[in-house]
């Protein structure tokens, strides 16, 4: 694509990913359609509209390839497997547009507006379509959640937010040490982790110790958000940044459990 084109988009790239990711639950299934959105400016630079803001130009495109409403409904994507396809089946039939509302708006930070338009929807609709995705929230089945964070004012907001969800907070870790032996003794249905832990110790290798143990989905909570979204290894599905808003943590939390998302974590 044209240098000036690339250098437009280059930054909002990682949180497309980042989003990509959320709503399609994995990250192949999510970078392929990431892949088939650059892969369609390249071919098309005009598909990028210009009088409006890069960022709200790229999610725009890329939701009219995820929804089939641009390159066709069966378009071939590749790299997603039977199981996300499935999945994504699953998603069309439960309301998507409260969950892409709730996720742009919360996780990505768009206005009304802006959601409006990445979504091609009324504006007037953004909070109505947002408020039913909470209701769908808390429709979810109930889970006990262990929360690795160091800092206590973050850790009784996430427990309070999980609490409010109808959710059990199993216990609360500050060291991978605390953690491991935190996930072997209750057994969490969802993990919410930091990445740096009080002792020095890394969130990443605390989640990677406890996957090597069971499955279980995990949510990881960083204030530097890039330094995980390098596309350089397998990434975490579901990245929020801090200072993070409650609602965001929510919508992650859904579709973790929807997905029963385990972190991607190899080296």
């Amino acid at each position: 694509m044209p240098d000036s084109l690339s250098q437009m988009l280059a930054p909002h790239l990682p949180f497309l990913r980042r989003y990509a990711r959320a709503l399609t639950g994995g990250q192949r299934s999510g970078d392929a359609y990431v892949r088939a959105c650059l892969q369609a400016i390249i071919n098309e630079p005009s598909a990028i509209q210009r009088d409006v803001h890069p960022k709200v130009a790229l999610y725009r495109l890329f939701h009219a390839i995820w929804s089939g409403t641009q390159f066709g409904e069966n378009a071939d994507i590749d790299g997603i497997s039977r199981q996300e396809a499935t999945a994504q089946q699953r998603l069309s039939e439960m309301t998507p547009e409260s969950r892409q509302a709730l996720l742009l708006s919360t996780m990505e930070g768009f206005s009304d507006a802006d959601t409006a338009a990445v979504m091609g929807v009324d504006e007037q609709s953004i909070q109505p379509l947002i408020a039913e995705a909470l209701n769908e929230i808390q429709r979810q089945t109930h889970t006990r959640v262990l929360i690795i964070e160091d800092e206590p004012m973050i850790s009784m907001d996430l427990a309070g937010i999980v609490q409010e969800l109808g959710h059990e907070v199993a216990a609360i870790a500050r060291t991978r040490t605390e953690a491991v032996a935190a996930a072997g003794a209750e057994l969490p249905g969802l993990v919410l982790a930091d990445i740096q832990l009080a002792d020095g110790s890394s969130g990443i290798d605390a989640v990677k110790d406890i996957l090597a143990g069971f499955s279980v989905p995990v949510i990881f909570i960083t204030a530097f958000p890039q330094r995980l979204l390098t596309g350089e290894r397998p990434e975490p599905t579901f990245l929020l940044t801090k200072p993070f808003d409650p609602r965001t943590v929510k919508a992650a939390i859904s579709q973790a459990l929807f997905f029963n998302s385990t972190a991607s974590m190899a080296a």
